[in-house]
């Protein structure tokens, strides 16, 4: 069970601008997107205009799907900035987790194609 559920409002960081959405980190495992449809109910000109890589934002939580850690998001309808949301700090680890979870990732993967092929 993740700790994102569907309608909860939720804190992350932008990590990337399309001109089709925002995609944002929501923790060391889930990450997302704000479809352009989902950011304003007003014509959404440039994407940009309503985020800058490495903000914080909250947003809504519309699906998550657990299995690829991957959660689809809303900024509609919502204060999405906040005094209390700032910039991404550098850690140490920098990417210390990206490097620890790719091979799990890919050993997952190799897994579900074995098991497919299997049936």
């Amino acid at each position: 069970m993740t700790k994102f559920e569907k309608d909860k409002i939720v804190t992350g960081y932008v990590t990337g601008i399309e001109p089709y959405g925002i995609f944002v980190s929501l923790d060391d495992y889930y990450s997302g997107l704000i479809h352009i449809s989902e950011i304003s109910s007003d014509f959404v000109k440039n994407v940009s205009d309503y985020a800058a890589i490495g903000e914080a934002i909250k947003m809504k939580v519309l699906e998550v799907d657990e299995k690829n850690h991957h959660i689809k998001l809303s900024i509609k309808d919502i204060n999405y900035k906040s005094e209390k949301c700032g910039q991404i700090k550098e850690t140490e680890k920098g990417f210390g987790t990206l490097k620890k979870m790719v091979p799990i990732w890919i050993e997952d993967t190799m897994e579900d194609i074995n098991n497919s092929n299997k049936k």
